[in-house]
C-alpha cells in the first residue's frame, strides 16, 4: 500500500512538468515583474550603437525579451515585430525594442539579416533580463521568452510569457496597446 500511495504521489507531482502552457505560463508569470509596477529603467546599445534608455521613452513602450539572436523561434518573433511595428507606432503611438544577451555585434548582423526597423538591445550579463525578473524557460536551459507592454510612465500593463509561440507575442501587444489606448472622439460627437 505504501509503495502504491508512492507512485501515486510521485505521479501527482510529476504531472506539472506536463501541464498545459496556460498552466505553466501563469505559474510562472509571478517571476516577472508585475502588472502595475513600474519597469526598472535600463540604458542598453542597440544594433545601430546608440544607448536606448527606457526612460527616455515618452509613450508606450513594448518591451520583448527573447533567448538568442539568429535562433528560429527568435526569428520569427524578430519578423513579426518588424512587420507590425508601423501599425503599433502609427496606430497606438508606442514603440517595441526586444533584448537579449548577445553582444551588438550579434545584434548588429541580426538586424541586418531581418532587416529590422527598431532597436534590438544587447543585455550582456542579462542584467535589465534579471532587473524584469524574466524567469527561466524549459526547465531553466534556456533564456525565457516574455514580452511586457508598459504605458508612457513605464509601468506594466501585461505580461505574456511563452517561449514556444514566438509570433503570438505580438498579437498579445497590439491587444493590450488598443485596449488601453483611449478611442478617438469623432468631430460629430
Amino acid at each position: 500500500m505504501k509503495l502504491l500511495s508512492s507512485i501515486a504521489f510521485l505521479l501527482v507531482a510529476s504531472a506539472s512538468a506536463f501541464a498545459p502552457a496556460e498552466r505553466m505560463r501563469a505559474s510562472s508569470t509571478s517571476l516577472n515583474l508585475a502588472v502595475g509596477e513600474t519597469a526598472p529603467d535600463f540604458a542598453l546599445v542597440d544594433q545601430n550603437g546608440k544607448t536606448v534608455k527606457r526612460s527616455s521613452f515618452k509613450k508606450p513602450l513594448v518591451v520583448y525579451f527573447y533567448p538568442a539572436d539568429s535562433t528560429p523561434g527568435c526569428t520569427v518573433q524578430a519578423t513579426s515585430f518588424n512587420d507590425a511595428v508601423k501599425d503599433i507606432r502609427k496606430t497606438y503611438n508606442a514603440d517595441v525594442v526586444g533584448i537579449s544577451g548577445q553582444g551588438v555585434a550579434s545584434k548588429q548582423a541580426f538586424a541586418k539579416e531581418l532587416g529590422l526597423s527598431f532597436s534590438i538591445l544587447a543585455d550582456d550579463g542579462d542584467a535589465v533580463r534579471e532587473a524584469f525578473k524574466v524567469p527561466k524557460a524549459a526547465f531553466g536551459l534556456f533564456p525565457g521568452r516574455v514580452t511586457y507592454v508598459l504605458d508612457k510612465n513605464g509601468v506594466c500593463l501585461k505580461v505574456f510569457d511563452d517561449l514556444a509561440n514566438a509570433a503570438k507575442h505580438v498579437e498579445v501587444a497590439k491587444e493590450t496597446l488598443a485596449a488601453a489606448t483611449p478611442a478617438k472622439k469623432s468631430i460629430f460627437g
